[in-house]
């Protein structure tokens, strides 16, 4: 039972460790970017020696990854919570958009490590385009249902019309508040931004509707 014991607290510090060392990782790339930041830099802010950064992560190329596929996998249950139960299209799209700008909101670094790679040297367009691939078949699926197949009103420009309008209203942010006489990412501001998306899907899903006539 002490061999067990000694063995779960192991583990356990193994992954306080990693998960440690992502959070610091998450905040180094997101300051500095991929190309700016060190392994170096990632240990200290972790408080860790830097060859636990190879150990875990084997290099920054790994850590990298693994900052990624983390927002990409919370990303994920989030949406899926959110488009599950059933309903009506424009009911599922209406809970889609609300989990997504949930979930950027709080995870405001996300996207911008992202659009750093789409933008700069995109060594992880790859892992990207993989992980982008479940939101895409989502909004796919639920417009399926009232979109044509190709054309400007496809599915598929409606997936960039709905990401385009949360991801990039949080990358402009510190650009709007030079502009706008509030915060935009102040909760009045962002909340006002929601209703403007469900509108949005409430004229694009009206569009559609009569089209399909």
């Amino acid at each position: 039972m002490a061999v067990q014991s000694k063995t779960n607290r192991k583990a356990v510090d193994h992954e306080g460790r990693q998960a440690r060392i992502l959070d610091a990782a998450d905040a180094v790339f997101g300051e500095q970017g991929f190309d700016g930041a060190s392994a170096r830099d990632v240990a200290e802010r972790a408080g860790v020696n830097k060859a636990l950064i190879f150990y875990y992560f084997r290099s920054k190329d790994g850590l990298f990854e693994k900052v990624l596929e983390r927002y990409y996998d919370a990303h994920a249950i989030a949406l899926q919570h959110a488009f599950s139960g059933g309903g009506s299209v424009a009911e599922r799209l209406h809970r889609l958009i609300d989990a997504y700008v949930d979930y950027i909101d709080a995870n405001r670094r996300w996207p911008r490590l992202v659009q750093g790679q789409v933008c700069g040297s995109g060594g992880h367009l790859e892992l990207i385009a993989r992980n982008l691939a479940p939101m895409y078949s989502w909004v796919e699926a639920a417009l399926g249902e009232v979109a044509p197949a190709s054309g400007p009103l496809a599915a598929r420009q409606f997936f960039l019309t709905f990401s385009g309008a949360v991801i990039n209203y949080f990358t402009y942010a510190p650009v709007l508040a030079e502009l706008w006489p509030e915060d935009p990412v102040s909760a009045e501001a962002v909340q006002e931004r929601r209703a403007h998306l469900h509108w949005l899907i409430d004229v694009i899903l009206a569009e559609l509707g009569r089209t399909g006539d």
